[in-house]
């Protein structure tokens, strides 16, 4: 359903407005303290300020603060300053005046390694409690890596004087989530040795771990699926054909139903995700579920919760190989109070898989066999673009259970294995 969500859609500046004449393709976020004001760069290489979020109705107040910056996919702002990860550094934004222009770019931190590909972006940037910096920095597209920082997930230290590389492995990985246990969650994209998207769950144990394509840049010979660390999921591309960023969904956030939850966020559909899955030892399996929205008109990368009302707020852009072609847009999703019947949990063991939701359901929908319906197929990794299905079958389910407080099913599913 539809009700369990509002989306209000914030005017963004005309072209006319900003010094390129061009529509601001929003690639990034934060909110100041109290989140009433937010900073929001562009891909186009802008940082506005923008004021007056925190009212139900009236007009933003935009200032453009910024302008020639290299490609900028990420912003955090730590101890009230302005931080943006763009293709060459992470560049901090000063101040001298007060009149809340940018007098100085400073590079805070220029470890990233460059070539002249176009693909190798620097995706996101998020920090840990302690100031810490993260961020990921794509692969070339179709080439082996030349750089070590070709294909990597990269961690540079509160001063911005050191950048360690946390694991390799990757395409273009579209931003970072940090984990409550110190570890991380990626998405990736389809193509040369990625048969489909996938969402990585990132826990380094003191060296590099791999995860997948041979032509980012690491010192991995072995080609098997069994040298690659294995993915949360695999996202086919009728369910989205971009991944970008995921976030969890805070305790003290209006979303009450989907508190504690995990969401993904799609540049290529416009879509935001609920995430269930489960740990078996040390690996996570699950899967994605959209939310019950329309999609956003532009691609959704990035996504914060304000601090001031506990709703999601999200920017988003359109360059190439999306399905929502807006430049750009500034959104707030409002939950509603409405059921939202999301799926937010996941387990299985053998012949059976369960799954919890947000809301309780109608048991009579349940027990029909018949509205169920489970496809399973094969992917075959290799430095070809992307794989179809492969050897897709049917599997018969043989019951459907719910549990007492309508919020559980459990399926028998007698082919599910491993």
């Amino acid at each position: 359903p539809e009700g369990a969500w509002a989306v209000d859609t914030f005017e963004l500046p005309e072209p006319k407005d900003n010094p390129w004449n061009s529509w601001m393709r929003t690639s990034g976020f934060d909110f100041f303290e109290g989140g009433k004001s937010a900073a929001v760069c562009t891909w186009n290489g802008e940082v506005w300020i923008v004021d007056g979020i925190d009212q139900s109705q009236g007009e933003l107040k935009w200032q453009l603060i910024c302008t020639g910056l290299f490609q900028p996919l990420g912003l955090k702002i730590r101890d009230g300053k302005i931080f943006v990860s763009c293709r060459d550094m992470i560049a901090l934004l000063k101040d001298n005046n007060g009149d809340r222009e940018t007098d100085v770019i400073e590079s805070f931190n220029s470890d990233h390694q460059v070539t002249e590909h176009f693909h190798e972006f620097a995706m996101g940037l998020q920090a840990d409690a302690e100031g810490n910096f993260y961020y990921a920095k794509s692969a070339r597209h179709g080439k082996p890596g030349l750089v070590p920082h070709h294909g990597t997930l990269l961690k540079v230290s509160r001063d911005g004087s050191k950048t360690e590389i946390l694991a390799n492995g990757f395409r273009a990985a579209n931003g970072v989530c940090l984990n409550p246990d110190g570890s991380f969650m990626v998405t990736d994209q389809e193509g040369n040795w990625t048969p489909k998207n996938r969402i990585n769950w990132v826990k380094p144990k003191g060296k590099n771990v791999f995860y997948g394509n041979m032509w980012s840049y690491h010192d991995s010979t072995d080609e098997s699926d069994a040298a690659m660390k294995q993915p949360l999921c695999w996202i086919t591309n009728s369910l989205d054909r971009s991944p970008a960023e995921l976030l969890w969904v805070p305790e003290n956030s209006a979303w009450k139903t989907l508190r504690g939850s995990l969401l993904n966020l799609s540049y290529g559909e416009g879509k935001i995700y609920t995430v269930p899955f489960e740990k078996q030892g040390e690996e996570v399996q699950g899967g994605m579920s959209p939310l019950g929205m329309k999609p956003f008109p532009t691609g959704f990368m990035r996504g914060r919760f304000s601090p001031l009302d506990g709703q999601l707020y999200g920017c988003g852009m359109f360059a190439w190989a999306g399905n929502r072609q807006q430049a750009g847009g500034f959104y707030r999703i409002r939950y509603t109070g409405q059921p939202a019947y999301q799926p937010v949990s996941l387990s299985t063991k053998k012949g059976q898989v369960t799954i919890g939701f947000s809301d309780p359901l109608d048991p009579k929908t349940i027990n029909d066999l018949s509205t169920w319906e489970v496809r399973a197929w094969d992917l075959q990794r290799t430095s070809k673009y992307g794989c179809k299905h492969l050897n897709e079958r049917v599997w018969k389910i043989s019951k459907a259970e719910i549990s007492a407080d309508n919020k559980t099913i459990t399926l028998e599913i007698p082919e599910l294995a491993p």
